[in-house]
């Protein structure tokens, strides 16, 4: 707890004290309902959870609580999916949920900008509530709110903050994206925007909610993680470098905030940093997918008007198993029975069972299956992919819409580009160093664990996130797992019998997230500077890629997905051994 002494206290003056309470959510991921519509079974947390837990708070609060979501909630269900791009013409589920629940702010999420401008701004106009993003500038509209028109060559795409006033107490909120996004996203998504390095736009606003503003209470609601990530040249200064995730930083370097709300590391955190100006900054962040809130509890102390004390206090809450609110899911009962639909259709049968888990220890039906169809419908010589769930299995029987998202978990396009066999290998070099340990001995594990992100609900034990593990198809190779970087794979044809040239250029087909740069393979790894990869970009698809493998399904009726057994682990001796161990350690199995 943090009590702050501002003035000395004098007899005779008339005290006031004002208890506020502020939650947020964060990277709800359309986790609004209790049911898994692609597992299809009962889903601890969820928005109806959070609901009950707020309206609780609510009833003592009154309007002195303020709910606030952190972005990254028009991806994740069919839900969301549904609602972006099947019922168009209908308001965004998100809107609605947003609105029902009577959220205080809004922020944009990198999540929320891969759905495209058609799909992001009308979500934006049909919220009711403040979407606020200062460092997402707009170059082609400057608006007349911004006090900052000229240095950046454009103004804030949406509100930069927004002030609250309750029980004479005046709160602002100040809202940021994570800046990396041109690494991830390619810029139709964005076009017209930029982002802006979110240390110098808290620079900018923070004085600005101070001395212009005169805020009681400053408060940053921010999608980017704690620190680390990727980082890549800042927009407006290429000279200079942002960061993915600069939540702890602003917290040091900008004096002035109160409490900062943030996300998108899909970790928890609870943790007081000390500024640069000696002040301590409370910083939260709920993790994922409304498994918990993150709550601050403030009390402020006020002498004849004038603020002379602050009490905060945080914490991180579960929600896993608090009550349904009853009344928002009668409210929303007849889109989840739509949506149930929608994911409960028939695309066709599996013959055999494909499961995520078996891509982290050689060739697997599940993630080959994905190649093949990649391969047959872009006609390229080469596919890239990476397992984008972490656990996910399709059992053999009749294949639903639902079974689509764990096929393919977010609305990435279908890209084929032109690669040289040398920036092949040195792709895969990239991401078989961050999925395999080079092993000293047979007692080694095969995988990069890392005890630490067992909690991680993005690497589950593993050092480095799994959607960044790509393997290859349309090559046979192996991956040598004694060698050192740079020296662990070797390929040795081409799948069809052909020589593999190093000096030849092939066309790869590969996701959308990855041909922009995403995780980083084609640019550390292949060696692809990411201002060039739009050039070897020749084909992009119109849709995304979970619509061609569900069509593609449904032309072939009955599907039997088997490896590919293009590709190896050796000294096999030694890998084998490590994978039961392994698989034994990550899995129970």
């Amino acid at each position: 707890m943090l009590s702050a002494c501002l003035t000395l206290p004098v007899m005779g003056q008339t005290t006031k004290t004002v208890r506020l309470r502020i939650v947020e959510t964060s990277d709800v991921h359309g986790h609004f309902f209790p049911y898994d519509f692609v597992e299809g079974k009962p889903l601890q947390g969820t928005l109806v959870r959070v609901s009950t837990y707020v309206n609780r708070l609510r009833q003592q609060y009154g309007d002195r609580l303020l709910l606030l979501d952190n972005g990254d909630i028009l991806q994740g269900q069919p839900t969301c999916y549904w609602s972006n791009y099947v019922v168009t013409d209908e308001e965004n589920i998100a809107a609605q949920v947003v609105n029902y629940m009577k959220y205080d702010a809004e922020t944009f999420g990198n999540h929320d900008v891969e759905t495209g401008h058609e799909v992001y701004d009308k979500w934006i106009r049909e919220v009711q509530c403040p979407m606020l993003g200062a460092n997402i500038i707009d170059t082609q509209h400057p608006a007349s709110f911004s006090p900052f028109v000229e240095a950046e060559g454009g103004s804030p795409y949406v509100k930069p903050y927004h002030i609250y006033y309750r029980e004479g107490v005046k709160i602002a909120v100040l809202g940021m994206l994570t800046p990396t996004i041109p690494c991830w996203l390619n810029e139709s998504l964005w076009r017209g925007l930029k982002f802006q390095d979110m240390v110098k736009c808290a620079r900018q606003w923070v004085p600005y909610l101070k001395e212009v503003e005169r805020a009681d209470l400053i408060i940053g609601l921010f999608h980017s993680g704690k620190d680390g990530g990727i980082t890549m040249p800042d927009m407006s200064d290429p000279t200079a470098v942002v960061e993915e995730d600069a939540t702890a930083r602003v917290a040091r370097e900008v004096p002035g905030f109160d409490i900062i709300f943030y996300g998108h590391d899909h970790m928890q955190h609870n943790e007081w940093i000390t500024n640069i100006d000696g002040h301590q900054v409370l910083t939260l962040d709920p993790s994922c997918w409304a498994l918990n809130v993150a709550d601050a509890q403030i009390e402020l102390t006020y002498r004849d008007g004038h603020l002379v004390k602050k009490d905060i206090k945080g914490d991180i809450v579960s929600i896993r198993d608090e009550a349904v609110d009853e009344q928002m899911v009668a409210h929303f009962q007849p889109q989840m029975e739509r949506i149930r639909q929608y994911v409960g259709r028939r695309i066709g049968t599996f013959a055999t069972t494909a499961r995520t888990r078996d891509s982290y220890f050689g060739n697997s039906a599940f993630t080959d299956f994905v190649h093949n169809l990649q391969l047959q419908i872009s006609k390229a010589d080469i596919s890239l992919n990476a397992p984008l769930s972490f656990d996910s299995e399709i059992r053999a029987g009749d294949v639903t819409v639902a079974d689509m998202f764990k096929l393919y978990r977010f609305e990435n396009q279908l890209y084929v580009m032109n690669l040289t066999g040398r920036e092949i290998r040195g792709h895969l070099e990239e991401s078989y160093n961050r999925w395999i340990n080079t092993m000293k001995s047979a007692e080694d594990h095969l995988l990069l664990l890392n005890d630490e992100s067992r909690g991680d609900q993005q690497r589950m034990g593993f050092r480095n996130y799994t959607f960044n593990f790509d393997s290859a198809a349309g090559i046979d190779y192996e991956v040598d797992v004694t060698k050192p970087y740079g020296q662990k794979i070797r390929i040795l044809q081409m799948s069809d019998g052909q020589p593999f040239d190093e000096s030849k250029t092939y066309r790869v087909v590969m996701n959308s997230y990855r041909a922009n740069g995403g995780g980083e393979l084609l640019t550390k790894g292949a060696g692809i500077a990411k201002q060039d990869l739009d050039s070897r970009i020749v084909y992009q698809s119109p849709l995304d890629l979970r619509h061609y493998l569900m069509q593609e399904i449904e032309r072939m009726g009955t599907v039997t997905p088997t490896p590919n057994h293009n590709w190896r682990f050796v000294p096999e001796e030694w890998a084998k051994a490590a994978a039961a161990r392994d698989r034994k350690l990550v899995f129970g199995e």
